[in-house]
């Protein structure tokens, strides 16, 4: 049995080229799991193990491996930090009990560190922060410390101070100890010697060593009255109450250092083992039924228990593919069976493998607490549950928001179309944000993701990973319609044609209803003209229905149908008869009811020099942008704004010859508003022109 106490599945996530991947090579390096560091700039980085990664430096996928730190088990997870993949980081949040925060040291809390920090928020994970890059010109730890305070609402509490600045920078003084560790310049992370801090830092080291054990006091009132009694409490008391507030997310243990000198990683590491909590120091997994609503269960985290875990990722490698799986409560063992809640079928387990990056190394058995590979399923999905057929459960599945954009593609050659099938297949097992549809009348294949990166990336592993050749057609951006207007409206079905004819009558209203409500349906029906088990089947007619719009057939939401009335015959009515009338209702009315296009609004974070800030607002404005804010950073200024997703097509080509390449932005979707009429007018002639 494994002492579950000395377990941490942490993750380590921030904004693009915080040094994430950097540090978790480095974290690699110190506990001895790899002998020779990859650089991210060199594509050499262990957990960077894709061809795009490498080329792009940056990460893509998540990457899990497992490695040990003073006799503590480290499960890692190395997130992606592009907007784009937020998915990965979304997904691996889900699964983890604790996380590091990384922040750059010149950039500060940048957009997608908020996104993040939120998600990371939402999924109740404790974190520890590491401010990294301190060695970069710029870098000001306690700038940022008071940022992480303002833009994230969070409490950082400072855990060292770092000696020197910017080049200068050579260590860092233990508060807890009052000790300074200082690197040398050889570049091996072990060579430090403990010595007693710089003279200078005196007064701020009290200061910040007073604040921090008044706020970990804070969280013990016995050690508290003590405190306030004048009695400092011991090492391990403070330690103690440290990691009572870590956990409870009072605050955040803050430390710095640079990743890429290999300076300030080990007061870091210890900091994972001393605060972050193990698996049994989680609230349990919610239990839910097939509905998704929870049955009061919880997937105790115990070894003893029956059997609870979720697969949080599916990747095909060169081996076939690996589900990645976090085992909550119970054991796995290599064969034996499992019960796939999503499915209803039990599923063999093949092999099971600890991950390092992409090496591995084959187990016998996993336990609650555990994060492994599964080799062997067939039907798992992103999100399932695998658990004890004797004993079933669901646990909360995962949500993935839709995507925004779409881009046409076609097979080169013949022999490339059922390759392009099966490595489709592949890819949307792998990704639950990728989706794929086929094109009925134009017979292409058209791919679906969150933003022109994420495509870009997706045909690059069609072509390299697959070796399926494609042709690609312009980014579309994926519309919707709704209607605007309150209409009450009657619709008759009737067919007769010998034998049993159909008959259905329907009286309904259909209203607006606010945005993002989806699609909404209510009977009011009273004294049995639609008799009640006809029902499902008005609301099944209208529901499919919404699947295309009456103007350029984009799915139709945010509106209500109210079923007041109708008419049924005892013999000639059924409940197709009903839902064929609900169809040929919702064709006739939506019509009447003021359609409307809705175009999807993104939030965009641009960073820009200040000198170019007039020439960025300037074409965000061009492009139909709101600006929303303007922050002043030390090395440029942040542009908040929201705009159409149709009008930031190739923005990043124009931002950079607008900036001389220094500028840079993240976008991600933010709501769906209606299509100005222009627009809506060129879209729908586009539309009719095609189906020509």
């Amino acid at each position: 049995m494994t002492d579950l106490s000395r377990y941490r599945n942490i993750g380590i996530f921030a904004h693009v080229d915080a040094g994430k991947t950097t540090t978790t090579e480095r974290v690699l390096k110190l506990t001895g799991k790899i002998h020779k560091m990859g650089e991210v700039h060199d594509g050499a980085a262990t957990t960077d193990f894709m061809e795009q990664e490498q080329e792009r430096g940056i990460t893509i996928q998540s990457a899990a491996t497992t490695t040990y730190w003073r006799d503590h088990r480290l499960n890692i997870i190395d997130t992606p930090g592009h907007v784009d993949f937020t998915i990965e980081v979304y997904r691996s949040l889900k699964v983890l009990d604790g996380g590091v925060g990384v922040f750059c040291g010149s950039g500060g809390v940048e957009p997608q560190s908020e996104t993040n920090w939120r998600y990371a928020n939402d999924s109740k994970v404790a974190r520890i922060i590491f401010v990294n890059k301190l060695d970069r010109v710029g870098a000001d730890f306690y700038r940022v410390v008071d940022q992480i305070g303002e833009k994230l609402g969070a409490k950082p509490l400072v855990m060292v101070l770092p000696i020197g600045k910017q080049e200068t920078f050579r260590g860092v003084v233990d508060l807890l100890i009052r000790k300074a560790y200082v690197w040398d310049d050889s570049g091996d992370p072990t060579s430090f010697v403990l010595e007693d801090p710089p003279a200078e830092l005196a007064e701020d080291i009290e200061r910040y060593r007073h604040e921090m054990i008044e706020l970990a006091v804070e969280q013990d009132e016995a050690v508290m009255e003590r405190y306030l009694e004048g009695e400092e409490p011991d090492l391990d008391t403070i330690k103690s109450c440290i990691r009572k507030g870590t956990i409870a997310m009072q605050f955040f243990p803050t430390y710095c250092g640079s990743a890429f000198k290999n300076k300030g990683v080990q007061p870091m590491l210890d900091g994972v083992v001393d605060y972050l909590p193990a698996p049994s120091e989680v609230e349990p997994q919610p239990e839910v039924d097939l509905r998704g609503q929870e049955t009061g269960g919880r997937a105790i985290v115990d070894p003893e228990k029956p059997l609870r875990a979720l697969a949080f990722k599916i990747m095909d490698d060169r081996y076939g593919a690996l589900t990645f799986t976090r085992v909550y409560s119970g054991r796995l063992t290599k064969g034996m069976s499992v019960l796939n809640t999503f499915s209803g079928k039990e599923e063999r387990v093949g092999r099971i493998i600890e991950m390092h990056a992409d090496s591995r190394e084959e187990v016998e058995s996993a336990q609650a607490g555990d994060i492994v590979a599964l080799l062997g399923m067939k039907t798992v999905r992103t999100g399932n549950t695998l658990c004890d057929p004797q004993n079933p459960a669901t646990l909360e599945p995962m949500i993935f928001p839709d995507p925004v954009i779409s881009m046409a593609v076609e097979p080169k050659d013949k022999a490339a179309v059922e390759k392009l099938s099966v490595a489709l297949g592949k890819m949307i097992k792998e990704d639950p944000s990728f989706h794929v549809e086929s094109d009925q009348e134009s017979g292409q294949t058209i791919l679906k993701g969150m933003g022109e990166l994420h495509l870009d990336i997706k045909v690059d592993i069609l072509k390299r990973t697959h070796k399926v050749e494609v042709s690609v057609g312009k980014p579309q951006v994926a519309y919707r319609e709704t209607i605007t207007k309150t209409v009450q409206d009657v619709y008759l079905h009737k067919k007769q044609s010998g034998g049993a004819g159909q008959f259905a009558k329907i009286e309904y209203t259909l209203e607006p209803c606010e945005p993002g409500t989806g699609f909404e349906f209510e009977s009011q029906v009273t004294g049995g003209n639609v008799p009640r088990e006809f029902w499902p089947a008005v609301e099944k007619g209208f529901r499919n229905s919404t699947a295309k719009g009456v103007l350029a057939e984009y799915p139709c939401l945010d509106f209500k149908v109210t079923l007041t009335d109708g008419d049924h015959h005892s013999v000639d009515s059924s409940a197709v008869a009903f839902e064929i009338a609900a169809r040929a209702a919702y064709r006739q009315t939506v019509p009447k009811a003021g359609p409307q296009l809705l175009e999807p609004i993104m939030k965009i974070d641009t960073f820009c020099p200040r000198d170019n800030i007039g020439d960025v607002i300037g074409d965000l404005s061009r492009r139909r942008g709101i600006i929303k804010s303007q922050d002043n950073t030390l090395t440029g200024v942040m542009v908040k704004a929201e705009a159409p997703l149709g009008e930031m097509f190739g923005y990043i080509s124009d931002l950079r010859s607008m900036t001389s390449g220094r500028g840079q932005f993240t976008m991600e979707f933010s709501h769906y508003s209606p299509c100005p009429a222009n627009i809506s007018e060129q879209i729908i002639e586009e539309f009719n022109q095609k189906k020509k």
